[in-house]
């Protein structure tokens, strides 16, 4: 996996002036980066994180997002540094949940569904394990969907307002192919979560988990109709079977009462502001591509 992590080099409250873009799974580059920078913070967010790529290849999602965290944790152990370190786990890791057990919280049963969701599990067990053993002062961010400008394509959001930007420019037919739209999810701007890693980062306890959640549910369908008030043209719904996932949970909401609690967020970006900044954005890729 090539990744770029980002290391404050004298506080979590400077901005940072350097990126690097290393492989995190070759130890030795991970190792000797933290020697040269000795960081007080460690975000760590790299991971091989598409769902529906975890399937198609499960041991390179598992070996991906395992190893890259396994190496930052043994050359902080080497090194002798304990950087407050944010580990990015996902609501993925509780997996197929009951409507009585929503909002989801911190304190529910991890059932994963999904290649993805384990390399999850992995690397939020390990966090802990690593606190409790070694004292690393690491907490565990469990962010549920992001949504934003600029996320890749192959989400959701993304994925249908850059049809919409196309139709729109009459560079395609005034067709959208969707899966599942029943699926319910719990959305948050990425800026919002973004904001909530610093946060935690700053205020959070170490060996704490921390849910980064609205809230509040949206379905797929819903997410696309209010995408569709955004265009003026008339486009018809299509379903696409290679779209549709093997397993697909029907709702998944969470509780963040304990971010809250710690760190004093709040959501800042309305659904449908951001949902317009989506689409924005995939205008404007379109019309620079």
């Amino acid at each position: 996996m090539i990744g770029t992590t980002l290391f404050p080099s004298e506080s979590v409250h400077r901005a940072v002036s350097e990126q690097r873009r290393i492989d995190l799974k070759d130890y030795g580059k991970v190792r000797g980066l933290l020697a040269e920078c000795r960081p007080d913070a460690i975000y760590h967010l790299a991971a091989q994180a598409f769902v529906p790529r975890s399937f198609e290849a499960p041991w390179e999602t598992l070996e991906n997002n395992i190893r890259a965290q396994l190496n930052i944790i043994n050359a902080c152990l080497e090194l002798e540094i304990q950087p407050r370190m944010l580990i990015v786990s996902s609501a993925e890791i509780y997996g197929a949940v009951k409507p009585d057990q929503l909002p989801l919280s911190e304190d529910t049963a991890i059932r994963p569904t999904n290649p993805y969701s384990v390399s999850k599990v992995a690397q939020d067990m390990l966090g802990l394990q690593y606190y409790l053993s070694h004292g690393l002062p690491i907490m565990r961010a469990r962010p549920f969907n992001h949504i934003g400008p600029g996320q890749n394509d192959r989400f959701v959001a993304p994925a249908f307002a850059k049809q919409i930007a196309a139709i729109e420019a009459g560079k395609s037919d005034a067709v959208i192919k969707v899966g599942n739209l029943e699926a319910k999810r719990d959305f948050t701007d990425v800026r919002d979560i973004a904001r909530a890693y610093h946060l935690i980062v700053d205020a959070g306890a170490a060996g704490e988990a921390y849910n980064i959640a609205s809230g509040l549910a949206h379905s797929i369908r819903q997410l696309l109709d209010r995408l569709l008030c955004l265009t003026d043209i008339e486009i018809e719904i299509r379903v696409d079977p290679a779209r549709l996932r093997p397993v697909d949970v029907p709702e998944i909401r969470g509780a963040s009462c304990k971010l809250r609690r710690d760190t004093g967020w709040r959501p800042e970006y309305a659904f449908d502001a951001t949902l317009r900044d989506v689409l924005d954005d995939c205008r404007q890729r379109l019309r620079e591509s």
